[in-house]
């Protein structure tokens, strides 16, 4: 007989550990049901306002917001390193065109270890400077492979200019306007650090071994490569898309919820109100609307949000308002993703930094809910 009694559990099982708190952290924190999102004290709509992207990503690294003089230490350090080594290059060059986006970033992030003599130290001021490096080179990695993959050769950094003009810069082979380069900077911000969701979480896992920052960025990468963490706002935009005319919203959006069909970009597992970032991005959604005299795609999405509200209660999240902003803007759909990396870099790699600081080895436990006790049977007796 197969005994099937299950052993006590020492504490209750969390399905995907939801609401479990498995350890402490400065670097941001999610009020769900306030809808407030908070990074080292800051609120993020003060941040958004008012701040860059370049400022943020010292105040994750550093607890504090730069002074002057720092700032310009930032950015001439970011500026220095917006280069890729030209093995990395040659990678990306003799990848499949039809890879995705997301796995080139991935390979040429792992590609990168080999050529930093510095990689296995992980003392806190090195991996920093790994932290700057990282965030200046995703931009640069993102907009070259996508140049590569459709023909065209990488268009080299401009010198001086922040990541956000940098990236849409080496993208398009033109200088962004001023308006949307601002925009694409606080979007970046906006999409920096979200506490421990699925990709930071797995960064912490790989740190905590005491693996190097590469190894912890490059497995967040692959967590981020899921459709349940990242591409939601691309699955969005291809919504919009088939919708085509704001007429066409109420029944398209009745016959999906009837056919239980995912609308993407509503609800979160911790918000219960809006999101706040996505408060943003419906302003931005808007002036992109405007400063290009077509507001088709922010008409569509305002009458989904209106449905959806109206029939499921549901507010939209981070993606729904960023779809359509980045398609406005000239990004293609496949890149979203990619461009939630370019930022969240900074978010990963300052929880990192946090685990090396005060790190112990990250092991849960699972509740064992398989039998016990079965008596083995030899191969000829099956």
């Amino acid at each position: 007989m197969t005994d099937t009694a299950k052993e006590t559990p020492t504490a209750a099982a969390a399905t995907g550990l939801r609401g479990v708190v498995v350890g402490a952290s400065t670097v941001s924190d999610v009020v769900g049901d306030k809808g407030e999102l908070i990074y080292q004290g800051y609120n993020i709509h003060e941040l958004a306002k008012h701040s860059t992207f370049e400022e943020v990503a010292f105040l994750l690294w550093n607890k504090r917001l730069p002074n002057r003089s720092e700032l310009a230490e930032l950015n001439q350090q970011l500026s220095s390193s917006y280069a890729l080594p030209a093995e990395v290059i040659e990678l990306l060059r003799r990848s499949p065109r039809d890879a995705d986006p997301i796995d080139q970033l991935r390979t040429a992030v792992s590609a990168l270890e080999f050529y930093d003599p510095t990689a296995r130290d992980i003392s806190i001021d090195n991996s920093r400077k790994i932290s700057i490096k990282l965030t200046a080179q995703f931009a640069t990695i993102v907009a070259a492979s996508d140049r590569l993959r459709n023909g065209k050769e990488p268009v080299a950094p401009l010198p001086e200019t922040n990541i956000a003009t940098n990236f849409l810069y080496m993208l398009k082979g033109e200088r962004p306007s001023e308006h949307d380069a601002k925009l694409f900077d606080a979007c970046l911000i906006l999409h920096a650090d979200h506490e421990l969701n699925a990709s930071t979480f797995t960064a912490r896992v790989v740190a905590g071994t005491l693996g190097s920052i590469y190894a912890s960025v490059v497995a967040a990468i692959g967590a981020l490569s899921g459709p349940l963490h990242g591409g939601a706002n691309t699955a969005v935009m291809k919504t919009l898309l088939e919708i085509g005319d704001p007429e066409n919203v109420e029944t398209y959006v009745k016959q999906a919820l009837a056919s239980k069909k995912k609308m993407m970009g509503f609800g979160h597992a911790v918000y219960k109100t809006e999101d706040p970032r996505a408060t943003h991005l419906r302003q931005f959604s808007r002036e992109m609307g405007e400063q290009a005299g077509e507001s088709k795609w922010y008409e569509i999405s305002r009458r989904v949000e209106e449905v959806m509200m109206r029939e499921k209660g549901l507010y939209p999240n981070v993606d729904f308002f960023s779809a359509s902003t980045y398609y406005m803007m000239g990004i293609p759909l496949d890149l979203y993703t990619p461009i939630f990396a370019v930022s969240r870099i900074t978010g990963w790699t300052a929880h990192v930094l946090e685990q090396y600081i005060d790190n112990k080895l990250i092991r849960p436990r699972a509740e064992y809910v398989g039998p016990r006790n079965v008596p083995y049977v030899p191969i000829d007796q099956r």
